[in-house]
């Protein structure tokens, strides 16, 4: 990856009781496949409205992990250290690509940005956001970025969206400090290939970073048996 994630040992929030869901089989990946074929059926719809585009794939994710047992364990399996960002698919044209973030106990992500737009659905256990923003220039009050709105919790089944236009900055972390989380995420490019920044939350500096991937291959979803 172009910089190396770091982990918290934050816990959930006091209280909170998140359901853990049960994992199925992992051989068969139809769920995936049917997803991908109707992004990219979305995506020669909505041709370079990103806006369209967007709108038409919230309810597509959310339908895709309101399931489990299609995912691979090889795409979900977390870092002692580190949260992993696994490939799932990657669109030939870099109109959109699918990826399973895993997240070790406690695990968190840098504040960060996206720079498109992207869709996230929780598969198992349960992340929790921090939403920020840049300070205006010259407001009279230390730090430069300003958090948004109270962190969120956001559970298995459940959808969020980040958006340069509406809210492009954040840190996310692993709900729980003793068990992996997994999500889903759609975004609108290859994320992985995408210059991004990461941002000192004092200061506001920001850094270019290019995430990459963690696994060394991706999912075959057209296996001989598909159909």
């Amino acid at each position: 990856m172009g910089i190396e994630p770091f982990t918290t040992g934050a816990a959930g929030p006091a209280g909170e009781r998140v359901a853990e869901r049960v994992s199925g089989r992992a051989g068969d990946i139809t769920a995936l496949r049917d997803f991908v074929a109707a992004v990219a059926a979305l995506a020669d719809r909505t041709r370079n409205d990103a806006d369209a585009m967007a709108r038409g794939a919230r309810p597509l994710l959310h339908e895709l992990v309101q399931q489990d047992g299609w995912l691979p364990d090889e795409f979900a399996q977390p870092h002692p250290t580190y949260y992993q960002q696994y490939l799932l698919y990657g669109d030939p044209l870099d109109r959109f690509s699918v990826v399973s973030f895993v997240w070790g106990p406690g695990q968190s992500t840098p504040v960060h940005d996206h720079t498109v737009w992207g869709w996230i659905g929780v598969l198992r256990g349960a992340e929790v956001e921090t939403p920020y923003r840049l300070r205006d220039a010259g407001a009279a009050s230390t730090g430069a970025l300003v958090q948004v709105r109270p962190e969120t919790v956001l559970r298995a089944g459940e959808v969020a969206g980040v958006s340069p236009a509406s809210g492009d900055i954040h840190r996310v972390r692993n709900a729980f400090d003793d068990r992996v989380s997994v999500s889903i995420h759609l975004y609108g490019g290859n994320i992985g290939r995408i210059r991004r920044h990461v941002f000192d939350p004092a200061s506001g500096e920001r850094k270019p970073f290019v995430s990459g991937y963690a696994n060394r291959y991706t999912p075959n979803l057209w296996p001989r048996d598909a159909g």
